[in-house]
Protein backbone atom coordinates (compact mmCIF):
# COMPACT_ATOMS: atom_id res chain seq x y z
CA UNK A 1 0.00 0.00 0.00
CA UNK A 2 2.77 2.48 0.91
CA UNK A 3 4.53 1.74 -2.37
CA UNK A 4 1.39 2.75 -4.26
CA UNK A 5 1.07 5.94 -2.20
CA UNK A 6 4.68 6.92 -2.95
CA UNK A 7 4.10 6.27 -6.65
CA UNK A 8 0.88 8.31 -6.66
CA UNK A 9 2.48 11.26 -4.86
CA UNK A 10 5.50 11.20 -7.20
CA UNK A 11 3.33 11.09 -10.33
CA UNK A 12 1.16 13.95 -9.03
CA UNK A 13 4.06 16.17 -8.00
CA UNK A 14 5.94 15.50 -11.25
CA UNK A 15 2.87 16.36 -13.30
CA UNK A 16 2.24 19.56 -11.34
CA UNK A 17 5.88 20.56 -11.79
CA UNK A 18 5.62 20.10 -15.56
CA UNK A 19 2.55 22.33 -15.58
CA UNK A 20 4.15 24.93 -13.32
CA UNK A 21 7.82 25.65 -14.13
CA UNK A 22 8.15 27.82 -11.02
CA UNK A 23 7.29 24.79 -8.88
CA UNK A 24 9.83 22.63 -10.68
CA UNK A 25 12.50 25.29 -10.14
CA UNK A 26 11.66 25.38 -6.43
CA UNK A 27 11.79 21.61 -5.95
CA UNK A 28 14.79 20.70 -8.11
CA UNK A 29 18.21 20.09 -6.57
CA UNK A 30 20.13 23.31 -7.25
CA UNK A 31 23.19 23.48 -4.96
CA UNK A 32 23.43 27.29 -4.67
CA UNK A 33 19.88 27.46 -3.30
CA UNK A 34 20.91 25.09 -0.53
CA UNK A 35 24.16 26.93 0.29
CA UNK A 36 22.85 30.47 -0.03
CA UNK A 37 19.20 30.22 0.96
CA UNK A 38 19.42 27.15 3.25
CA UNK A 39 16.72 25.37 1.25
CA UNK A 40 17.72 21.95 2.54
CA UNK A 41 14.34 20.53 1.59
CA UNK A 42 15.60 20.35 -2.01
CA UNK A 43 17.70 17.35 -0.97
CA UNK A 44 14.37 15.53 -0.61
CA UNK A 45 11.97 17.28 -2.99
CA UNK A 46 14.10 16.66 -6.10
CA UNK A 47 13.16 13.00 -5.76
CA UNK A 48 9.50 13.73 -6.47
CA UNK A 49 9.98 15.48 -9.83
CA UNK A 50 11.14 14.08 -13.16
CA UNK A 51 12.39 15.32 -16.50
CA UNK A 52 9.63 13.76 -18.60
CA UNK A 53 7.13 10.91 -18.76
CA UNK A 54 9.69 8.28 -19.79
CA UNK A 55 11.93 9.22 -16.86
CA UNK A 56 8.97 9.07 -14.48
CA UNK A 57 7.53 5.81 -15.83
CA UNK A 58 10.85 3.96 -15.73
CA UNK A 59 11.40 4.88 -12.08
CA UNK A 60 7.83 4.21 -10.99
CA UNK A 61 7.55 0.87 -12.81
CA UNK A 62 10.77 -0.25 -11.14
CA UNK A 63 9.48 0.93 -7.77
CA UNK A 64 6.19 -0.90 -8.36
CA UNK A 65 7.77 -4.27 -9.13
CA UNK A 66 10.40 -4.29 -6.39
CA UNK A 67 9.01 -1.92 -3.79
CA UNK A 68 6.13 -4.15 -2.75
CA UNK A 69 8.44 -6.98 -1.68
CA UNK A 70 10.85 -4.66 0.14
CA UNK A 71 7.95 -2.85 1.81
CA UNK A 72 6.62 -6.13 3.18
CA UNK A 73 10.00 -7.23 4.55
CA UNK A 74 10.86 -3.87 6.10
CA UNK A 75 7.37 -3.68 7.56
CA UNK A 76 7.93 -6.99 9.34
CA UNK A 77 11.27 -5.78 10.73
CA UNK A 78 10.57 -2.21 11.90
CA UNK A 79 6.88 -1.61 11.27
CA UNK A 80 4.75 -0.41 8.35
CA UNK A 81 6.05 3.18 8.29
CA UNK A 82 9.60 1.84 8.03
CA UNK A 83 9.45 1.56 4.25
CA UNK A 84 8.54 5.24 3.89
CA UNK A 85 11.45 6.18 6.18
CA UNK A 86 13.75 3.98 4.08
CA UNK A 87 12.58 5.46 0.78
CA UNK A 88 12.69 9.11 1.85
CA UNK A 89 16.06 8.75 3.53
CA UNK A 90 17.36 7.01 0.39
CA UNK A 91 16.44 10.05 -1.71
CA UNK A 92 18.58 12.23 0.56
CA UNK A 93 21.49 9.84 1.11
CA UNK A 94 21.79 8.95 -2.58
CA UNK A 95 22.11 12.58 -3.65
CA UNK A 96 24.60 13.71 -0.98
CA UNK A 97 27.80 12.74 -2.88
CA UNK A 98 26.50 14.57 -5.96
CA UNK A 99 25.53 17.61 -3.93
CA UNK A 100 28.93 17.79 -2.23
CA UNK A 101 30.68 17.44 -5.58
CA UNK A 102 28.64 20.24 -7.19
CA UNK A 103 27.81 22.42 -4.18
CA UNK A 104 29.55 25.44 -5.71
CA UNK A 105 28.36 24.86 -9.29
CA UNK A 106 25.51 27.25 -10.20
CA UNK A 107 24.93 25.41 -13.48
CA UNK A 108 24.23 22.01 -11.93
CA UNK A 109 20.72 20.66 -11.42
CA UNK A 110 19.41 17.21 -10.60
CA UNK A 111 15.97 15.65 -10.30
CA UNK A 112 14.33 12.25 -10.15
CA UNK A 113 13.78 9.31 -7.81
CA UNK A 114 16.51 7.15 -9.35
CA UNK A 115 18.69 7.11 -6.22
CA UNK A 116 15.86 5.93 -3.98
CA UNK A 117 14.62 3.45 -6.57
CA UNK A 118 18.15 2.06 -6.81
CA UNK A 119 18.13 1.60 -3.03
CA UNK A 120 14.86 -0.32 -3.25
CA UNK A 121 16.15 -2.44 -6.13
CA UNK A 122 19.33 -3.45 -4.30
CA UNK A 123 17.45 -4.16 -1.09
CA UNK A 124 15.35 -6.53 -3.19
CA UNK A 125 18.45 -8.14 -4.75
CA UNK A 126 19.85 -8.70 -1.25
CA UNK A 127 16.66 -10.53 -0.36
CA UNK A 128 16.26 -12.45 -3.63
CA UNK A 129 19.64 -12.72 -5.41
CA UNK A 130 18.47 -15.38 -7.86
CA UNK A 131 15.14 -13.79 -8.79
CA UNK A 132 14.88 -13.08 -12.50
CA UNK A 133 14.95 -9.46 -13.64
CA UNK A 134 13.90 -8.70 -17.21
CA UNK A 135 16.46 -6.51 -19.00
CA UNK A 136 15.49 -5.64 -22.57
CA UNK A 137 13.29 -8.80 -22.70
CA UNK A 138 16.23 -10.95 -21.48
CA UNK A 139 15.77 -12.54 -18.02
CA UNK A 140 18.85 -12.19 -15.81
CA UNK A 141 19.46 -13.43 -12.26
CA UNK A 142 19.24 -10.44 -9.94
CA UNK A 143 22.79 -10.89 -8.65
CA UNK A 144 24.24 -10.77 -12.18
CA UNK A 145 22.13 -7.73 -12.96
CA UNK A 146 23.51 -6.09 -9.80
CA UNK A 147 27.11 -6.66 -10.87
CA UNK A 148 26.44 -5.24 -14.33
CA UNK A 149 24.46 -2.33 -12.92
CA UNK A 150 27.25 -1.30 -10.54
CA UNK A 151 29.98 -1.69 -13.17
CA UNK A 152 28.01 0.30 -15.76
CA UNK A 153 27.06 3.06 -13.31
CA UNK A 154 30.65 3.39 -12.08
CA UNK A 155 31.99 3.57 -15.64
CA UNK A 156 29.38 6.07 -16.81
CA UNK A 157 29.85 8.21 -13.71
CA UNK A 158 33.54 8.55 -14.53
CA UNK A 159 32.83 9.10 -18.22
CA UNK A 160 29.92 11.57 -17.79
CA UNK A 161 28.16 13.45 -20.55
CA UNK A 162 24.76 11.72 -20.63
CA UNK A 163 22.88 13.91 -18.12
CA UNK A 164 22.13 10.93 -15.88
CA UNK A 165 23.18 10.99 -12.25
CA UNK A 166 25.00 7.65 -12.07
CA UNK A 167 26.60 8.67 -8.78
CA UNK A 168 23.14 8.71 -7.15
CA UNK A 169 22.45 5.24 -8.55
CA UNK A 170 25.60 3.91 -6.90
CA UNK A 171 24.99 5.70 -3.61
CA UNK A 172 21.41 4.49 -3.55
CA UNK A 173 22.48 0.91 -4.22
CA UNK A 174 24.98 0.97 -1.35
CA UNK A 175 22.45 2.56 0.97
CA UNK A 176 19.78 -0.01 0.13
CA UNK A 177 22.10 -2.86 1.08
CA UNK A 178 23.44 -1.17 4.24
CA UNK A 179 19.96 -0.21 5.45
CA UNK A 180 18.75 -3.80 5.23
CA UNK A 181 21.85 -5.15 6.98
CA UNK A 182 21.60 -2.60 9.78
CA UNK A 183 17.90 -3.18 10.35
CA UNK A 184 18.20 -6.98 10.24
CA UNK A 185 21.78 -8.37 10.33
CA UNK A 186 20.58 -11.91 9.61
CA UNK A 187 19.72 -10.76 6.08
CA UNK A 188 23.44 -10.88 5.27
CA UNK A 189 23.82 -14.53 6.27
CA UNK A 190 20.62 -15.44 4.44
CA UNK A 191 21.91 -13.67 1.33
CA UNK A 192 25.14 -15.70 1.39
CA UNK A 193 23.20 -18.92 1.89
CA UNK A 194 20.89 -18.15 -1.03
CA UNK A 195 23.85 -17.12 -3.17
CA UNK A 196 25.57 -20.45 -2.55
CA UNK A 197 22.40 -22.38 -3.32
CA UNK A 198 21.17 -21.00 -6.66
CA UNK A 199 17.46 -21.33 -7.37
CA UNK A 200 16.36 -19.25 -10.31
CA UNK A 201 13.00 -17.52 -10.28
Amino acid sequence: MLTFILIAVTVLVSWLAWERPALLNRLILWPPAIDRSKQYDRLLTHGFIHADWSHLLFNMITLYFFGRVVEQVIGQIIGPIGFVVFYLSAIVIAILPTYLRHRHDPHYRSLGASGAVSAVLFAYILLKPWALIIVFVVPLPAILYAVGYVAYSFWMDRRGGDNINHSAHLSGAVYGVLFMLLMEPTVGAEFVQRLLNPRLG
